[in-house]
């Protein structure tokens, strides 16, 4: 579903992103994790076609994002952290207009299921400016999901919502992936991504650190933590310093 290949983001000189590789099956859900400069968000970014990658591929639902943009992103959908909504269409006005882009046949019939899962139903001819922050991340993502997209992404999916609102969005990221979406979530919540993810990626300086299960990366501080949960498994990963990038050498002179 999601193949990442030696993806690569340079600024200049400094290097966001290193010579990143993973990959994501359907039904997986990959809790992207790491100290505050990482290089999560530049990562979701270029996995979402939003900024082009520097060097290296990525593949969404078997299509290359670099040669077939359009292809990829419409089976994908990206939540950034700070929703982006039009100031002067209301709750369902937003839906219509998502479904013309997206050309969602019988958008009507999806929307409405959409938001009463999401407790925004009453919401339906409000504007944005009469919307609290959590209900405006509860449209956005009414948005995102109408075109039932194959691969989500969602970057600090939980901010602003209140706890009975974190339980529904949980519930829904597995209700996704049990349809069979591939869902990258990237947040600082440690102990709410547990619960939902079933891989987790953590980098520090725009490089790979540790990527598996949580059984897995358990296993590669057993000695040091025994059943070590993901906040532990995070502290002792990034606590070293990373992989400096490989240095070409120059031809030496004779």
């Amino acid at each position: 579903m999601i193949q990442v290949e030696a993806l690569t983001k340079l600024y200049g000189e400094f290097v966001a992103v290193n010579a990143l590789s993973f990959s994501i099956q359907a039904g997986e859900v990959l809790g992207l994790v790491g100290p505050n400069g990482a290089g999560k968000t530049t990562t979701l970014r270029c996995l979402a076609g939003i900024i082009p990658p520097t060097r290296g591929r990525i593949h969404v639902v078997g299509h290359d994002l670099a040669l077939s943009p359009i292809a990829a992103k419409q089976q994908l959908a990206f939540f950034p952290d700070e929703p982006r909504l039009f100031d002067y269409l209301t709750v369902w006005q937003h839906l219509n207009f998502v479904a013309r882009i997206y050309q969602v046949a019988n958008w009507e019939h999806l929307a409405t299921p959409l938001l009463e899962e999401l407790e925004i139903a009453d919401k339906r001819d409000q504007l944005p400016g009469e919307l609290s922050r959590g209900m405006k991340q509860k449209l956005a993502i009414a948005c995102g999901l109408l075109h039932s997209p194959r691969v989500i992404y969602f970057d600090e999916p939980l901010t602003g919502l209140d706890p009975l609102g974190i339980r529904r969005m949980k519930d829904s990221i597995l209700k996704r992936a049990r349809a069979g979406a591939a869902i990258i979530i990237s947040s600082h919540l440690l102990h709410l991504l547990e619960e939902v993810c079933s891989h987790f990626l953590i980098l520090k300086g725009g490089q790979k650190v540790i990527h598996g299960t949580l059984g897995e990366i358990r296993l590669q501080f057993s000695e040091q933590s025994g059943a070590a949960n993901l906040e532990e498994v995070f502290f002792r990963a990034t606590i070293e310093p990373p992989i400096p990038p490989p240095i070409v050498s120059e031809t030496p002179h004779t």
